[in-house]
């Protein structure tokens, strides 16, 4: 599977270590007569990157910059090569690669060339072929060819069939229009008065013609301090009708959006509809917004606030796969899931607005729904529609729809893709947009090109139906499934960027290996409820494999577009897999940490335990590590019900000197971590609460749990139970329950509910989980924390960041004049992840990532904060330093308690 809504199986995939190995599995394959797909990101979005022979896999190895010319601003790169890096590297000379598809940060060289992508700035800078000198192809069978201007290089034939199609060359492929993309619609540059230009002629081929090995591309100028216009409109159509009127004002990009695709609209100036015009400067921004006719207008000169609005375009791919109310693949909760399949189509700017108004009344007709968005300078609409591609009546819909909007793009002058290439979804219709000749002259190219039929066959040329092949109807109907299936390839978990505040996908970004992206795993449950390759159902060991190294982060729950939550995915599988059988012993120590951490502490054996924790390893786990160490005395025995308690006194200080009752009773919920590993956070939260006047207290009795360790090895059952148990004993909860323990607040504020969906209670627990910092931010906003005023180093928890959020505890720090920021990423140890077997090695190089380095470049007097016991445990064990959590931080510098009568609260 690719980013589409195909799949096709294919014999095997062949990741070549250079252009001989490319050569060598070309020639295999001819003399076998098995066909060839060429394959970068597989983030295309028309099945183009699917095939039935062999799969070439060119990011694995041949993924190099080979050298930079700053000077001829030109770069030579393998097809591998994300375009990212290719940026980053010539960022420092002041150049770019001015196109840049939303997938910049995993799409690769040679599926920008296969597909002819364009980008946001083809209104500056043009499409892929347009930066394109030179390129080395392999063709099937093994000939090379290197294609620059002129004939040299071309395949046999080539020159004559050019000169005896001028006349259809000239006037068969449009008017120059620049987004047609559609089929091979750059033949157009063969002709002499365009320069005979062979590299940029064979980009948008879509792997049909041969396998690019090397390419020469062209690099632009980095505008040093660009500048966004934001311009609000009052709907689609009106911002579409205006785009056309900014592009004499030299826009580096116009892009459009509505308010469907973006949720929070603070900050964006008032409309329903905006655009998104980037200018070389801001006076240039400033002179675009007084020339526009717009409701409201922002300049945006700052680089963080230009990528934090950039961010919402790149990722409506994903988002607008979600319409309201839709999580299936068919009708669930009013709404359903919106796929691609018509993401790219193109009519000429000056007809935007009224293509965009026709093509809302098609969806209507058709009872269809979906949102445009994009490239409207250059009038690229791409679409997320609302189809029903698991059942007959609604593939059939899926057809109609589909021919009718072909008509519609081609009666406004257009192309049925503007940039991502026709694949399987849109070549059948090429007819309609191109006369026989030009479909015809098409097929004697690829002919010429590849005359054996073994590259990439079913595209462009002699295509595959546009409703084979679709990947959904392997499936069975059932809701994991549609959990599964909601996955559409956009490949954000395989992006090489620096992780910066994200988290998706660790294991992917230590392995590099398909199978340990959220994408992979993704795609290999999809296999295995398929039955057809994946044949052992859930007790299959191929899909145990790539799990196992899932580190249940939950960052695919936030980073993915779409919400992909491969933890819950990965508990699902392990409660199946091992369902009847005897689990792995880890399962059975971790697992079930917190009873065995009641057991040491009914026993009072906390001592002996330490003892032979140091000195012996427990079977079962990584001989690499040791174990934390068990407190002596739990939070929850320290804080007994007596009014003489340490807690209760500082409370009565506090009351003493503030009279007035706080408006909510906080109630602390002790959770495994905190009550038996470190009791010490627990204590100096509650000593930072009762300086905040907020009057805090701990369930009197029972043993409340989260059920984390449960859910984490896929004991579902257990963990219902726990559960139960644990609403059973807090009862009816009034106020806010405090959890300081971040995977344990995520368990209850996402778990819970989805665990006992049918129990009020669950909602009820879920609704009132706050963070130390929520809890302080929302109970005691009037609260002025001390001043520590120190530079500070450490990491978000993974799933703070995926559930909770850390807004309140950003603002909380910079009361507290607490400096800097903490490392995105992940620290690597995630729970019980870095105490498995197997797993150490993975674990220590995603805090490689950030975390470690950022603590060595720490200076002295820096504050390490970590609030998960888990990142405290990693840079423990891997670094000098000691984490805290923010309340000890906190508390210690508070000023001394005074002592206040002993009374009863």
């Amino acid at each position: 599977m690719d980013a589409s809504n195909y799949r096709r199986v294919p014999l095997g995939v062949v990741a070549p270590r250079d252009a001989e190995d490319v050569a060598a599995a070309l020639r295999v394959c001819a003399e076998a007569a098995v066909p060839v797909v060429p394959r970068g990101g597989g983030t295309s979005i028309a099945g183009q990157a699917t095939g039935t022979g062999v799969v070439l896999d060119l990011t694995r190895h041949m993924n190099a910059l080979v050298s930079v010319d700053p000077a001829a601003r030109t770069a030579v790169v393998q097809p591998g090569l994300v375009l990212d890096r290719l940026r980053a590297a010539v960022r420092p000379h002041g150049l770019t690669f001015g196109p840049d598809p939303s997938t910049h940060s995993r799409c690769t060289l040679g599926g920008m060339i296969g597909n002819n992508a364009c980008g946001a700035h083809s209104v500056a800078w043009g499409t892929t072929a347009d930066n394109v000198a030179e390129l080395s192809v392999t063709a099937y069978g093994g000939t090379r060819h290197h294609l620059a201007e002129g004939w040299s290089g071309a395949p046999a034939g080539l020159r004559e069939l050019v000169a005896r199609n001028l006349a259809v060359l000239r006037t068969g492929l449009g008017d120059g229009f620049s987004r047609r993309i559609s089929g091979y619609g750059g033949l157009d540059r063969l002709l002499p008065e365009r320069g005979t230009r062979l590299a940029q002629a064979f980009c948008g081929s879509e792997g049909t013609l041969g396998v690019v090995t090397e390419a020469v591309v062209r690099l632009v100028e980095l505008p040093p301090a660009p500048a966004l216009a934001v311009l609000g409109y009052p709907d689609e159509g009106a911002a579409a009708d205006a785009a056309a009127g900014l592009l004499e004002y030299g826009p580096l990009t116009v892009e459009g959006m509505a308010r469907d695709l973006v949720p929070d609209t603070a900050g964006l100036p008032r409309g329903g509809a905006w655009l998104f015009a980037e200018t070389r400067d801001e006076g240039a921004a400033h002179r675009l917004v007084r020339a526009a006719d717009a409701l409201d207008a922002l300049v945006v000169a700052d680089p963080a606030g230009q990528r934090a609005l950039w961010r919402i375009r790149e990722d409506a791919a994903g988002t607008a796969t979600r319409t309201p109310g839709g999580t299936s693949r068919t009708e669930s909760g009013g709404g359903r899931m919106a796929w691609p399949g018509w993401e790219d189509c193109a009519v000429p700017p000056a007809r935007l607005g009224a293509y965009l108004r026709e093509f809302r009344a098609l969806l209507a007709r058709h009872g269809l729904r979906g949102t445009p968005y994009g490239h409207f300078g250059e009038g690229c609409v791409h679409v997320r529609i609302d189809f029903d591609l698991a059942s007959a009546p609604g593939v059939a819909r899926f057809r109609s729809f589909s021919s009718d909007l072909a008509d519609l793009v081609v009666a406004h002058g257009g192309s049925l893709s503007g940039e991502h290439g026709d694949g399987q979804a849109r070549a059948e219709l090429l007819p309609r947009m191109y006369g026989p000749e030009v479909i015809g002259l098409f097929g004697a190219y690829k002919d010429l090109w590849d005359p054996a039929g073994g590259m990439n066959p079913g595209m462009l040329v002699r295509p595959a139906r546009l409703d084979e092949n679709l990947r959904f109807a392997v499936l069975p109907a059932t809701p994991f499934a549609d959990e599964v299936a909601r996955c559409v390839g956009v490949a954000k978990c395989r992006s090489t960027e620096p992780a910066g505040a994200g988290v998706m996908c660790p294991s992917y970004r230590v392995t590099g290996e398909e199978r340990h992206s959220t994408r992979g795993r993704a795609r290999l449950l999809h296999e295995m409820l398929a039955g057809e390759i994946v044949r052992d159902g859930w007790r299959s060991p191929e899909v145990a494999e790539a799990l196992d190294l899932c580190l249940g982060c939950k960052g695919c729950r936030s980073d993915c577009p779409v919400g992909v939550d491969m933890a819950a995915y990965k508990s699902r599988f392990l409660h199946h897999h091992w369902r009847g059988r005897l689990r792995p012993l880890s399962h059975y120590v971790l697992g079930c940490l917190p009873a065995w951490l009641r057991l040491i502490a009914a026993l009072r054996a906390a001592r002996p335990v330490n003892a032979v924790g140091r000195l012996l390893r427990v079977p079962g786990l990584t001989r690499e590590r040791g174990l934390p160490e068990v407190a002596g005395v739990p939070l929850r025995r320290w804080y007994p019900a007596s009014p003489a308690s340490e807690a209760r006194r500082w409370w009565r200080a506090r009351r003493a000197s503030h009279p007035t009752p706080a408006p909510a009773r906080v109630t602390l919920f002790p959770d495994t971590f905190t009550n038996h590993l470190t009791p010490e956070t627990g204590r100096a939260a509650l000593r930072v609460l009762a300086a905040a006047g907020l009057p805090t207290t701990l369930p009197a009795t029972g043993h409340p749990c989260c059920a984390l360790t449960y859910i984490s090895t896929g004991r579902l059952t257990t963990a219902r139970r726990v559960l139960r148990r644990t609403l059973d004993t807090l009862g009816e909860v009034e106020g806010p329950v405090l959890v300081l323990e971040p995977s344990c607040a995520a368990a209850l504020r996402t778990d819970l509910p989805a665990l006992l969906p049918d129990d009020p209670r669950a909602h009820h627990l879920a609704a009132a989980v706050r963070t130390f910092a929520e809890t302080l931010e929302e109970y005691a906003p009037h609260w002025t924390p001390p001043r520590l005023d120190r530079p500070v180093a450490g990491q978000t928890h993974c799933h703070q960041h995926a559930v909770l959020g850390d807004a309140a505890d950003r603002r909380l720090r910079e009361r507290a004049g607490l400096t800097g920021g903490l490392s995105g990423g992940c620290c690597g140890l995630a729970g019980d992840f870095g105490f498995q077997p197997g797993h150490h090695a993975v674990s220590v190089a995603c805090a490689e990532e950030q975390l470690l380095p950022s603590l060595r470049a720490a200076t002295p007097g820096t504050a390490v904060l970590a609030d998960g016991f888990s990142c405290r445990t990693q840079i423990a064990q891997l670094s000098d330093h000691r984490a805290r959590h923010l309340a000890e931080l906190l508390a210690e510098a508070l000023p001394p308690d005074r002592p206040a009568p002993e009374e009863p609260m």
